[in-house]
């Protein structure tokens, strides 16, 4: 029985694997139908109107036969997870402890009652039983074995799906928004406003009607950091690794997610919701196809002055504000973020607006009238609020996570560091749709400090200088190029130039200002580094020591 298992496993394996080249495939019809809209427009005489008309049939047929011959591969792969479950039910006992080592027996014992991301045990153990993750969790153990190393793995897709519906765990924002798995650059279609219907005599000729078709482009960059995972996770269970890296991934994205969304230059980043309203001109990247530009930036950021005030007057204000949120092209679901200070002052206000305290209650998790979940994330400032209709931004999620590692950094405290990331695109596709609000009489802060990507840059250049210093020993070292501000020096002599890379911690270095003196062999090497609010190294320069005799 042992033997058939296997079987199926490299058959589902392959059928896997077909699935996923035919998915990958099926990405460029959504190339061919943008491609055929504009032939479509492009068309004037008959032989060109019947030549898009041919590559019409065509487009469709090569549609609906990969949609037919995906269909038919999921029909199979799940029969395939089927009859392995059953298998492996029915096997003896001393047959399916063959396929279970000590760590995973032990596991099972304290797992058995678990749930693993909302998951019952028995469809958790079918998901570590797939080819495809018991393959990841096998080569994520390798890589902890190679030390430094240049490789990477590609988390499935399996898991990835698992993640994303466990992702509201580490993202407070990804439930509100579209969330679209894309490919590649890819271009998204969006339906435009929805033209009315026309009344007219039961028996009269139907009037044509308009439809606004637009596309955006969406790229898809780069978030995540480097996760450290304990040794003994690795040497445990499949179950326990899992969990953990899945986790880690989560965590790595979904704070600097929710940032990009409310906050992303879209520079390299999604472009977030304040900074579409921020705008006061079209973007050199706003697409040919996208929905129309407007200047929102007055109409949907606003100055209240209403602090002072509570009750009714105040959310009176306050509602009326909100409400310039059009909920056109969406569900009508709303969210609203703030931190926690100004969630706790609304409630505050609320007091005294209803004896029967139905309005306090309300507060709690929903805005009150108007309605709307209230998100507490702590990167938007007091008194401020934004918000609107979350299914009218865009979130393109590449399709494909990945991760690799090192154990070096982290040897003493027994750590594997795992690089991890994910790759995100995406823009409030009818800025309309939302609304940025003080209520505090103080302009809003539109933008957000992300952290420093150290990795991509290049260390800037110090020119440092040494001449003899005041006592007999002392070198006065001087040096210029450092910023205006806002940044410290420091400084380490050694027999030659200590190499420091963008972002680097200045271990044992000294702190210094320029033209202080410092004790130093002539001929040494004195290492200058300027460190920014973070305490890392952005500048560095060096020069060869000359010391008073």
């Amino acid at each position: 029985m042992a033997l058939k298992v296997l079987m199926l496993r490299k058959k589902l394996g392959e059928k896997n694997k077909e699935l996923a080249e035919l998915r990958k495939k099926s990405e460029e019809f959504e190339t061919r139908e943008a491609d055929l809209e504009k032939s479509i427009e492009e068309a004037e005489t008959d032989e060109e109107k019947k030549a898009v008309d041919t590559a019409i049939l065509d487009f469709e047929k090569d549609k609906t036969d990969s949609e037919v011959t995906a269909k038919a591969l999921e029909t199979e792969i799940v029969e395939i997870e089927t009859e392995i479950e059953g298998l492996e039910r029915s096997a003896p006992k001393s047959e399916a402890k063959t396929e279970v080592n000590a760590n995973e027996r032990e596991e099972v014992k304290h797992m058995h009652t678990r749930k693993f991301f909302g998951m019952a045990p028995e469809q958790r153990d079918a998901f570590f039983a797939r080819e495809e993750v018991k393959g990841f969790i096998s080569e994520l153990r390798t890589l902890k074995t190679r030390g430094i190393t240049n490789g990477s793995l590609t988390v499935p897709e399996v898991m990835l799906e698992v993640l994303r519906n466990n992702m509201e765990k580490y993202s407070k924002l990804i439930k509100y928004v579209n969330v679209k798995p894309v490919g590649g650059i890819a271009r998204q279609n969006i339906i435009g406003a929805v033209p009315e219907g026309v009344w007219m005599e039961a028996t009269g000729a139907l009037n044509e009607l308009d439809m606004a078709l637009n596309q955006i482009e969406v790229d898809g960059y780069m978030v995540g950091g480097i996760l450290w995972v304990p040794n003994s996770l690795l040497e445990d269970s499949d179950i326990a690794l899992g969990a953990e890296v899945m986790a880690q991934l989560g965590q790595a994205c979904g704070k600097g997610l929710d940032r990009g969304l409310l906050y992303g230059t879209g520079v390299k980043m999604p472009l977030g919701i304040s900074t579409r309203l921020a705008q006061t001109a079209a973007p050199s990247n706003w697409g040919t196809y996208a929905p129309t530009w407007t200047d929102l930036h007055t109409t949907n950021i606003l100055k209240l002055n209403i602090d002072a005030t509570t009750g009714a007057a105040f959310f009176a204000s306050l509602i009326a504000a909100l409400g310039v949120a059009k909920p056109d092209y969406s569900d009508g679901a709303a969210f609203w973020v703030m931190n926690r200070k100004t969630h706790i002052k609304l409630m505050t206000k609320a007091l005294a607006f209803d004896a029967a305290a139905a309005l306090v209650a309300g507060v709690n998790n929903q805005m009150p009238i108007i309605g709307g979940d209230i998100v507490e994330l702590e990167m938007v400032g007091d008194n401020e609020i934004i918000g609107g209709f979350g299914k009218v931004y865009l979130l393109a999620e590449r399709a494909g996570a990945k991760v690799d590692s090192s154990e070096h950094a982290k040897f003493k405290e027994m750590l594997t560091g795992f690089r991890g990331y994910a790759r995100y695109d995406g823009m409030p596709v009818f800025g309309e749709a939302f609304v940025f609000v003080s209520f505090d009489n103080t302009d809003v802060v539109a933008t957000s400090t992300f952290p420093t990507d150290y990795s991509n840059a290049d260390i800037g250049a110090l020119a440092v200088t040494s001449v003899a210093g005041t006592a007999s020993g002392d070198s006065k070292i001087a040096f210029s190029g450092g910023e205006s501000s806002g940044t410290t020096f420091a400084y380490k002599v050694a027999g030659k130039a200590i190499d420091i890379t963008n972002g680097s911690v200045g271990v044992g270095f000294t702190a210094l200002a320029s033209g202080d003196d410092i004790t130093g062999t002539t001929g040494k090497i004195v290492t200058v580094i300027e460190l920014d609010a973070n305490s890392k190294a952005i500048k560095v320069g060096s020069a060869q020591i000359v010391s008073k005799a």
